[in-house]
């Protein structure tokens, strides 16, 4: 494994097994999350994605899993009072389950927000609890500065929709562009979700369907690789457009040191800050799919 393409793909997958397409059960997405903690490629994975209304559902199966931690992203409904108190209350009673083998521990780590009005986004900050990552959903046909002149300097972060089960819901190249761009500008950190299950941009299923609709979806690496050169003031608005259009693998380069792209060299300590400050992760609801296309790429033993 190369330093540099874990470095850049640490802890990024955020597993959202019970959306679509996917749409499991909560059942058999929390045995995929289990089975995949225990993988060599663990080090990729994050959060368990869980609306907060089948959090009593999650609690009463968690007895059937011998994993002792499980990390919350936990997705807040437009009733965000009520499900920052159910929250609060998760926090404050640390729910532990009793397995044959173990201890199983919920940790809610991040919390995320459906589109709110910026107005309503700057009522709900003051409301946030402590020590939790927190991310508002912007969505981009709407005015993204109204929503940055509102998160910055608060420490919350964005979300970007990059994808979704029907054409319409990608956004273009440059919408996704201008709108990375944007972030690295008011130095707000954002995530994305939906959409990014493949490494490279390319024509693909939207669904797991036999007559599923084909279309451009964007690719992970290419909005991880962008993230870090445009935080870093690396490439100008074309050379961005270009990042993430790049469907070539032989054009990233990852070695032992840094990631390049074309004359542009990333060394690990900028992808890291990048990481921990910036480009947060991506939610997926298929931690599998990432890792076979980066096998097929040769990036992945």
């Amino acid at each position: 494994m190369l330093p540099s393409l874990k470095t850049l793909l640490a802890s990024i997958v955020d597993y959202a097994g019970l959306f679509p397409p996917a749409k499991l059960s909560l059942h058999q997405a929390m045995a995929n999350y289990a089975d995949y903690q225990l993988t060599p490629y663990s080090w990729m994975l994050s959060q368990f994605v869980l609306p907060v209304s089948r959090l009593n559902e999650f609690e009463a199966l968690l007895p059937t899993f011998a994993l002792k931690q499980w990390s919350l992203s936990m997705i807040i409904s437009k009733d965000w009072e009520a499900d920052l108190e159910r929250v609060r209350c998760s926090q404050r009673e640390p729910r532990l389950a009793r397995s044959p083998n173990s201890k199983n521990h919920i940790s809610v780590t991040s919390l995320e927000f459906p589109p709110l009005p910026p107005t309503e986004i700057k009522r709900i900050l003051p409301h946030l609890p402590t020590g939790v990552d927190v991310f508002f959903e912007i969505p981009l046909s709407g005015d993204i500065e109204a929503y940055l002149a509102v998160l910055r300097d608060t420490g919350a972060a964005a979300k970007v929709r990059t994808g979704g089960i029907t054409v319409d819901a990608f956004p273009s190249v440059r919408e996704l562009c201008q709108c990375i761009l944007s972030f690295a500008e008011a130095q707000v950190s954002f995530k994305a979700t939906a959409g990014l299950h493949h490494p490279l941009p390319g024509n693909y299923r939207l669904t797991y369907e036999q007559d599923s609709p084909v279309a451009v979806m964007h690719g992970f690496l290419n909005v991880a690789v962008l993230a870090a050169l445009v935080y870093w003031q690396k490439v100008t608005l074309q050379e961005a457009l270009e990042v993430l259009q790049e469907s070539a693998c032989d054009n990233f380069q990852f070695t032992a040191t840094a990631v390049t792209w074309r004359n542009y060299r990333l060394e690990i300590k900028e992808l890291e800050k990048v990481r921990q400050k910036f480009f947060r992760s991506f939610g997926s609801c298929s931690f599998q799919e990432p890792l076979d296309e980066l096998k097929k790429l040769k990036l992945l033993n």
